[in-house]
């Protein structure tokens, strides 16, 4: 997907929110920086892959920061404080799969590149409103069987606090031919493996990263091994904005469960903002 004049504004914000992270004398040099960058930017680029310039910007004068570690730490104590009554959701359900696919969904609001503010209650809401929420044009019962079909399935995770949803639908996959991936270095408040340790990922799954500081999958900058998995997956399950807006015109079988958070990726997929994505590239825009 390629990157539009509406996601300037958020390129520049991602660039504000970390300046408190720097000496304010290096304030308006990182500022100035960043605007001449997005004027001469190549639109072609998926959103993530402009994203990771801005960064390398930020980097370069304030050192590598990991800006958001205290906020990766934070979504993830809330998440697994609430675990217990999570994993009770989906057990007392009557289509538990569902109600993970749903769940899993509803994790994905905890995005600090769309977003940059969440409180508890926030998060809260938002599951609620999920649980609740119609899927009925939505293919969770062909997510399901493409799961019992395949024999290598790649799930890409997205941000901390939301693996742990993820976490619970892992469950509830066949592990042994599971493989779940997280972002290689830090960058926004995307999941890592410490976060998979955290949340305890790599106690039922294999887990491993894909090489990189991009807030998605740029294959031609991913490690080789981590490309080596995805060629060989018969399934990827791609979670959130980030995923969909650098894996959207792969030629692969690809499901995408996501938030449509900004007026782009809505445009993109032909949905509503707001809307919640299971399914295919061709399943979901219309």
């Amino acid at each position: 997907m390629n990157t539009y004049l509406e996601c300037l504004p958020c390129f520049a914000n991602q660039a504000v929110k970390a300046l408190p992270a720097i000496e304010e004398e290096l304030h308006e040099k990182v500022l100035r920086d960043v605007m001449a960058t997005l004027s001469e930017m190549d639109f072609a680029m998926s959103p993530p892959r402009m994203a990771k310039v801005i960064f390398d910007i930020i980097k370069k004068h304030a050192g590598d920061i990991d800006f958001y570690i205290d906020a990766r730490k934070k979504s993830n104590e809330y998440v697994l404080r609430h675990l217990d009554s999570f994993r009770a959701e989906i057990t007392n359900a009557d289509n538990p799969f569902e109600t993970a696919v749903k769940l899993a969904i509803a994790g994905n609001v905890i995005d600090f590149g769309a977003k940059h503010d969440f409180s508890d209650e926030q998060i809260h809401d938002n599951i609620e409103s999920v649980l609740s929420a119609d899927f009925a044009d939505s293919h969770i019962d062909d997510l399901r069987s493409e799961i019992e079909k395949a024999e290598k399935i790649l799930y890409l995770g997205d941000n901390a606090g939301e693996i742990v949803f993820d976490k619970l639908l892992v469950e509830l996959m066949p592990r042994e031919k599971t493989v779940f991936a997280v972002r290689g270095k830090p960058v926004i408040n995307d999941a890592l493996m410490e976060d998979a340790q955290t949340v305890g990922m790599t106690d039922i799954v294999e887990v491993i990263d894909n090489g990189t500081d991009i807030p998605g999958t740029v294959l031609e900058e991913c490690s080789p091994s981590f490309r080596k998995t995805f060629d060989e997956a018969d399934l990827v399950i791609s979670k959130g904005q980030g995923n969909y807006e650098t894996l959207s015109d792969v030629d692969k079988n690809i499901f995408f469960l996501l938030k449509i958070k900004c007026p782009v990726v809505a445009r993109d997929l032909g949905r509503p903002l707001g809307s919640f994505v299971v399914g295919r590239k061709l399943d979901t825009s219309r």
